[in-house]
């Protein structure tokens, strides 16, 4: 089934996952946006689709699984929704950084530390670290999930022995 004859079937789904998507966000601008999130992804792995089996299910566990990773990105970025009338997003975690950190670090060293770690384990670590699944990371970069995963580890080990000097 090509990509194209798949977005027509899944056109027809079209009111099940706005309520669905509804259901999760409880606001329509988000939830319209899970929707066609959900659609990108299901037109992307139509060949993981066995023909038969049950679309809404499928398309449930896809829009399931982006919500919570948006929500687990949310999360991890310390941003909050401010509920009055703008409905802009607010980074908190940027002031609190600043607060907490220690205004004497030469930043200048510590990006020659960095810079000065193996590219390999640099690009997949600052992959992590943008919030790119390992899995995704793996395909990115066109290694083994084990390589993806043994480099995050090792930048992090080398990063953090290259800054234990101005480390607590």
């Amino acid at each position: 089934m090509s990509p194209k004859e798949f977005g027509l079937i899944l056109d027809n789904q079209k009111d099940f996952l706005i309520q669905l998507a509804l259901k999760l966000t409880k606001q329509m601008d988000d939830a319209e946006d899970l929707r066609q999130d959900t659609y990108f992804k299901a037109i992307k792995n139509v060949d993981k689709y066995e023909q038969g089996t049950n679309l809404k299910g499928w398309l449930y566990t896809i829009m399931r699984n982006t919500f919570i990773n948006n929500y687990r990105k949310k999360k991890n970025q310390n941003t909050f929704v401010d509920e009055t009338d703008n409905g802009y997003f607010i980074d908190q975690g940027i002031n609190n950084r600043v607060e907490q950190a220690d205004h004497n670090v030469d930043q200048d060293y510590i990006m020659r530390q960095i810079d000065s770690v193996d590219k390999n384990y640099v690009e997949a670590f600052m992959m992590h670290f943008n919030g790119y699944k390992y899995e995704e990371i793996a395909e990115i970069l066109d290694i083994p999930l084990g390589t993806v995963k043994s480099r995050i580890f090792l930048a992090r080990k080398k990063m953090m022995n290259k800054l234990k000097d101005i480390r607590y």
